[in-house]
């Protein structure tokens, strides 16, 4: 079993929710990032998004834009952000780590050796924005191969055979994106999404997370309501990017820790209400 499995069988037996916030990979500072990913996983994060900075991102807005842009110009690769996955695995390993970019970057160090490489970190999942289901059947089996797995993408616009087509490929569990449009385009439209999730679970024998437009405790408890898991980029992303830079990084963690526990929190007290 997978941990990010047997993550989401823990919440279910609890009657919990996930929460899975993302970061940009050495944003705002490279050296920070391990700190970052601690800090989540210490105040409520279940499964942590890692962004691979990438320069010609598709479904990026412009608030995770400037952090890739940020990162990479501090040379961040693929392969540093491997590299922060495995020191945070040094000191933790419970919290599945996820992923999250582009395929160039994945097909320029070699699909096998990513997913050879990306296990030896300790990395769980990996959700590539634009490798499509129909064309994913090398990716999925690479990392499956290697006890990875690999999380795609649906969409409000996704039809029954879309979202047949991502069951047969995925596994751990599925981004659902609220919004039609990028990372932190517009606000929750929460009764969309609460008619959309039963299509996809008559589909899908998976949990599903849902991202794109949550912002704060309101609308993640809202989504949580309807969904089994809240994503949440774009809000920390921003959080980060606006928080006073200190030499080691302790008011971007200070904050970071504040505004996860604030999620967590509306999520576990939505949880005991309903």
């Amino acid at each position: 079993m997978s941990r990010i499995q047997a993550t989401f069988q823990a919440l279910q037996a609890q009657g919990k929710k996930g929460l899975i916030p993302f970061i940009t990979a050495g944003d705002p500072e490279p050296g920070w990032t391990v700190k970052l990913m601690h800090a989540l996983a210490d105040h409520g994060a279940d499964v942590i998004e890692l962004g691979v900075p990438f320069s010609d991102p598709m479904a990026d807005g412009p608030v995770i834009q400037r952090a890739s842009e940020r990162a990479l110009a501090r040379g961040v690769s693929l392969a540093e952000v491997l590299g922060y996955v495995a020191t945070f695995r040094q000191t933790n390993d419970r919290t599945p780590v996820v992923l999250m970019g582009y395929a160039n970057p994945i097909e320029a160090m070699g699909l096998d050796a990513f997913a050879e490489r990306a296990a030896k970190a300790g990395v769980d999942g990996v959700l590539v924005v634009d490798y499509p289901p129909e064309e994913a059947d090398g990716f999925a089996g690479a990392v499956r191969a290697h006890g990875i797995d690999p999380i795609f993408l649906l969409a409000p616009t996704s039809t029954d055979a879309r979202i047949a087509a991502v069951a047969r490929q995925a596994s751990g569990y599925l981004y659902y994106v609220s919004l039609k449009g990028v990372t932190g385009a517009a606000s929750l439209d929460t009764a969309s999404v609460a008619a959309k999730i039963p299509q996809i679970k008559a589909q899908a024998r998976l949990p599903v997370g849902v991202g794109f437009g949550i912002r704060d405790a309101e609308t993640a408890r809202a989504v949580a309501n309807v969904a089994d898991a809240v994503v949440i980029g774009s809000a920390i992303v921003q959080l980060l990017e606006n928080t006073p830079r200190d030499l080691e990084g302790q008011n971007a963690v200070k904050s970071l820790a504040e505004f996860i526990g604030g999620i967590r929190q509306a999520l576990d007290s939505g949880a005991k209400s309903a």
